[in-house]
């Protein structure tokens, strides 16, 4: 193998790879991804149209694995749901043990470096901390010096405050203790949403179909976009000048976010806020939304976690959705491989444009 640092194809191996979210940042970062795996079959056609056909889907306990030696960096996400805010955060999760499993992994290719990423709240959840203690005393055992960062994908050129974990390990060298931020002012959902053809136009119509319904009796909070629920479902409607909040998994039916389309093509104020200022003043709830209120696409739900415009998405509506919502942003992933490739010496290709 030539040298890391005169050697800009850093082969790369991917595990929990859904839809490859994380594998096309270190791609576009210049590495090479030579195998990959996933549970889901849909999300692994959605990872070979991606980035070629280097993806095998099935149980991580059953699927052949790369050959040691095959990669210099392997990467990948574990379920996270036993971790999640989200969920119901329990300790004997047997999706908690794929942390472990990843390592197991790790272990197997014997890399020079490797990244999991996870949600926020496995690193700062005092809750977790004997599993974060075990990461890092195994990593350690496997020659492996590791930091532990948390990154919001906002600081970095996607419209979303994603916040998420990544562990990363490297084997010669001491892995990046910070990443600063690339943009000094968080791009909006407007913004997003304003480069994509007009909601429903080709490249912009893969329509939610979910109603949109408003709450009998609305909880009122002293803003329309932070605790207040206006509307029936899991959906949330986003404030078009701040990036969007987690775009979640369960997409595809009603916790598909909510947007404002005349706000959207106006710049007027959103109806959602005239509302939210009735109910404030006392008055009663509607029994129907006007029709500019919609869910967002999954072009635009796509571009909300900074994928390619126009890239090919296997499976049902809701397949696509929670391929995207279960997805690291590439422009984050681009990111963290960055600074890994750095702290290797490798060489780093240029981001693909926007």
């Amino acid at each position: 193998m030539t040298r890391l640092g005169h050697y800009t194809g850093v082969r790369l191996v991917s595990a929990y790879a859904g839809c490859g979210g994380l594998d096309l940042g270190f791609v576009q970062a210049g590495c090479e991804a030579v195998w990959a795996n996933d549970l889901d079959p849909v999300a692994v056609a959605t990872h070979n149209a991606l980035l070629g056909e280097k993806a095998v889907a099935g149980s991580i306990d059953t699927v052949r694995w790369p050959k040691r030696g095959s990669a210099e960096i392997v990467v990948g996400g574990p379920p996270c749901q036993g971790f999640s805010v989200a969920g119901k955060m329990q300790p004997g999760d047997p999706r908690s043990q794929h942390v472990f499993r990843f390592l197991d992994l790790v272990e197997h290719v014997r890399p020079e470096a490797f990244v999991m990423e996870n949600v926020k709240a496995l690193a700062v959840n005092d809750r977790w901390a004997t599993i974060r203690e075990d990461l890092f005393a195994r990593a350690t055992r496997l020659g492996f010096r590791t930091s532990l960062l948390l990154l919001s994908a906002a600081d970095f050129g996607v419209p979303q405050r994603r916040e998420r974990m990544f562990l990363i390990g490297l084997r010669r060298d001491d892995p990046p203790a910070k990443i600063d931020a690339t943009v000094s002012s968080p791009l909006t959902v407007a913004e997003a949403l304003g480069r994509l053809p007009r909601w429903g136009a080709r490249g912009n119509e893969t329509i939610c179909t979910a109603g949109i319904t408003p709450a009998k009796r609305p909880i009122l909070r002293p803003t329309a976009y932070r605790g207040s629920l206006l509307f029936n479902g899991n959906g949330r409607p986003l404030k078009l000048d701040l990036p969007a909040p987690t775009l979640p998994a369960s997409m595809g039916g009603n916790a598909t976010p909510i947007v404002d389309q005349h706000e959207l093509e106006t710049g007027e104020e959103s109806w959602i806020v005239g509302y939210h200022r009735r109910l404030m003043e006392g008055g009663a709830p509607v029994k129907r939304v006007p029709a500019h209120l919609r869910r967002i696409t999954v072009e635009e739900a796509a571009e909300l976690q900074s994928f390619p415009r126009g890239m090919q998405w296997f499976g049902t509506n809701s397949a696509k959705y929670r391929q995207i919502g279960n997805a690291v942003p590439p422009r984050l992933a681009f990111e963290v491989a960055r600074a890994v490739l750095d702290a290797l010496g490798a060489s780093v290709a240029r981001p693909v444009a926007a």
